[in-house]
């Protein structure tokens, strides 16, 4: 973008200086990806993160299309002989796409309106008159066919367009109400049946309650406007842009004018205007819960993994069984079988136990969906067993997994791909498995809204939600790093610069030839060129690789500069890799060059230190109470510690071990006010909280994280917090699941 006036705009909205949005603008032109801008050319953009990078690419992108209409309006309007110097100096100097469309408005092509049929019949030269404040003189009929020219004249004026649409933004109210035939059965929405709000400051989740509602057919939903005041405000706008004081000198023209006006907004300006208030509220509404769904999955992508460890993964079922699949450190399935330990106690003991020992299960993941708890209780109590009679054996620790998600990677494309000969249902054990190992990596796979960490996934533009939650799976995946040997084509396509085709070569190339031994190889992938490498390849890591940085997060273009600090200091490259104290002595100052300055010095001396270094944070297994399984055992004034598996604009949900996540509601986060639930805690993590409330009929338990808690249950009732995120539901089958969030079955759901 060379326009100097929208790279200051763009500055001065993102808060940062019109030379960093430059440098970001032509990096981005040159291909490169956010991941790669913000990592390693630090020097180039002042050292911007990830956020402000990413703020800057949107608006370049609506400036640029903002540029690009103007261009189609301007050849439209020229086209018809219409475009003054006046009007083209408008359309140029806008930054509003909105205004942009006002001050078009007149020139659009329209279908048969009222005035162009009062054009037909010749009545434009009484309508000049009136508007010129001339002498006039017609019936009844003749003024009504005159006004109908004004009414389109008064609405396409881009100021009065502009000022009822921003009536309607800040003074409207949103009212709903029971829909006809009001519904015979309790509804969720029945706290909106006579409802009002005032638009410009109604919570983004109750409006999008309210839309549900609505798209149900449960609720009428619509704005209501105090028209005097806007038309008022209308007939000032005439009387200062237009009319030029006619209006108070003819009281005649005035009283026409008016009459006119008046039809203008209810006919054309309120109707038009009102969609559009109600179209940026809906924008508005889906950005923010947009925005909570991907800080949300960011905390579950970088879940703490366990790391290479021997899985044992059980994925419970009672009918059917228990699916069992054993894989190694790396995540390679080695076998499987059903266990059925409600049914065959003895014979699934004896089948846990040789699997422990034969393979030297290190970990054993137990999904947290139906009949969970009994099966985590079962593996627990085998396991007693087994080291009593071998305590040369070692045990493995038993971890609850979250299942969301995994039915809907057992019967993807890419499940078929990896195990084409395998049943989905044991396709669905190996996930839970994985996802212990490494969340993101398993995680990857599968739609993020399957995961199910998320408000109004289904009614939120699924646009702006696809594209938001990629860039989520784009940054953690490369703000980790992806073993280059291990890496799974889906995770592999997430690297920056890699399109699923090049990273199906990159399997493809490792199934034909065996491992990377170097970063280097990358060149010889058949279509990944010198813009792919350098967009990758500091991304990329090579375990136990001949050359130690092809390991590290130092780039390859830096390599050379490595090996130069290494030799000032008496060491060859092998030696100072991972050598905390000689890392330490480097003088950065001594490298500093046109291109690479101290961010980047500093983030070279750092990998050097930690070479490969894994950001997330150390695995920790939950601890659940083991006499709280089921609802039936959550008592009012238990405390208990719980992991948060959603945070939204009201509270969190909080997973105690039981199949229903329990709510603390934003009152209820802190002995501190609280008004932003995510500034307090966050997806995965740890948190100690006292039972306040339990209704086992609705299946909801109400939860407090405060140090002196009221007990009573708050919210229990309907609450006004709108929808509400899911976690794990009953399944009597396996395949992909039909509700919003993979196995889900959160109480608080339908609020």
């Amino acid at each position: 973008m060379e326009n100097a006036n929208v790279l200051a705009r763009i500055a001065a909205e993102v808060g940062v200086g019109v030379h960093q949005v430059t440098a970001v603008d032509k990096l981005l032109a040159e291909g490169s990806t956010v991941p790669f801008i913000a990592r390693y050319r630090k020097e180039a953009h002042g050292n911007l993160d990830e956020v402000q990078i990413g703020k800057i690419q949107d608006r370049v992108k609506y400036y640029t299309e903002l540029e690009e209409r103007k261009e189609t309006i301007l050849k439209s309007i020229d086209e018809q002989g219409k475009l003054t110097d006046e009007l083209r100096e408008k359309i140029v100097g806008c930054f509003v796409k909105s205004r942009l469309e006002d001050l078009y408005q007149p020139y659009k092509p329209k279908r048969r309106t009222r005035a162009q049929v009062a054009k037909e019949k010749g009545y434009e030269p009484l309508a000049d008159q009136i508007w010129n404040g001339e002498p006039f003189e017609g019936t009844d009929e003749d003024l009504q066919y005159a006004r109908d020219i004004l009414a389109e004249r008064i609405a396409d004026i881009a100021d009065v367009r502009g000022a009822v649409r921003q009536a309607f933004a800040t003074h409207s109210k949103v009212k709903s109400e029971v829909a006809s035939p009001k519904p015979t059965e309790p509804t969720k929405f029945e706290q909106y049946y006579e409802f009002e709000e005032s638009i410009a400051t109604i919570p983004s989740h109750r409006y999008l309650a309210i839309r549900r509602g609505q798209a149900e057919k449960v609720l009428w939903v619509h704005l209501e406007l105090e028209k005097e005041p806007v038309i008022s405000r209308i007939l000032e706008i005439l009387e200062g842009l237009e009319v030029r004081g006619i209006l108070e000198r003819n009281r005649l023209t005035r009283a026409q004018i008016e009459l006119a006006a008046e039809d203008a907004y209810k006919r054309l300006l309120a109707p038009s205007c009102e969609i559009d208030v109600v179209v940026e509220k809906k924008m508005e509404a889906d950005r923010a819960a947009v925005e909570v769904f991907a800080e949300n999955l960011r905390h579950l992508l970088l879940a703490s993994p366990l790391g290479s460890k021997a899985v044992l993964a059980i994925d419970p079922g009672i009918r059917t069984g228990c699916k069992v699949a054993m894989m190694d450190a790396t995540g390679k399935y080695l076998g499987k079988t059903v266990i059925f330990p409600m049914q065959k106690q003895l014979e699934a003991e004896k089948a846990v136990a040789m699997i422990v020992a034969k393979y030297h299960a290190e970990a054993i993941a137990v999904g947290n969906g139906t009949a969970g708890r009994e099966t985590e209780s079962f593996v627990r109590a085998t396991l007693k067993k087994l080291h009593a009679q071998h305590p040369e054996i070692p045990i493995p620790i038993v971890v609850s997994v979250s299942e969301a998600g995994a039915s809907v990677y057992s019967a993807s494309e890419i499940a078929r791909k990896e195990f084409p000969d395998l049943d989905l249902t044991v396709r669905g054990a190996i996930s839970i498995g994985r996802r212990l190992q490494d969340p993101l990596a398993e995680l990857v796979k599968v739609d993020p809204k399957a995961i199910g960490v998320g408000q109004y996934q289904h009614d939120v533009d699924q646009n702006l939600l696809g594209g938001k939650l990629n860039e989520v799976v784009v940054s953690c995946v490369n703000g980790v790093g992806v073993e280059l040997n291990t890496a799974s084509a889906p995770l592999l396509e997430r690297v920056s610069g890699l399109t699923p085709t090049l990273a199906k070569a990159i399997v493809e190339w490792r199934d034909a030839n065996g491992r990377f031994e170097s970063r280097e190889q990358l060149k010889q992938v058949k279509g990944l060129g010198p813009k792919a490498f350098e967009q990758c390849a500091g991304f990329l890591r090579i375990r136990g690789a001949k050359n130690p940085l092809d390991s590290s997060a130092v780039h390859p273009e830096r390599y050379e500069l490595v090996e130069r600090m290494a030799s000032d200091i008496g060491l060859g490259v092998g030696d100072l890799v991972g050598n905390s104290l000689a890392a330490k002595k480097i003088d950065i100052r001594k490298y500093i060059a046109p291109g690479v300055g101290e961010p980047t010095l500093k983030d070279i001396v750092n990998e050097l230190v930690k070479p490969g270094r894994d950001p997330r944070k150390t695995f920790e297994p939950p601890k659940f109470r083991d006499d709280v399984t089921k609802i039936e055992d959550v008592k009012e004034g238990m405390k208990l510690e719980g992991v948060v598996t959603n945070v939204t604009a009201f509270g969190a949900f909080v997973d105690i071990g039981v199949h229903q996540d329990g709510l603390v509601h934003l009152s209820e986060l802190s002995d501190n006010y609280v008004t932003d639930p995510a500034s307090v805690v966050k997806a995965g993590d740890r948190l100690q909280v006292t039972v306040i409330g339990v209704d086992r009929a609705r299946g909801r338990i109400s939860l407090s994280a405060k140090s002196k808690p009221t007990l009573g249950g708050h919210g229990m009732g309907g609450g006004s917090s709108g929808g509400a995120p899911r976690r794990s539901a009953p399944r009597t089958s396996f395949g992909p699941s039909s509700g919003s969030g993979g196995f889900s079955c959160n109480p608080f759901a339908n609020l």
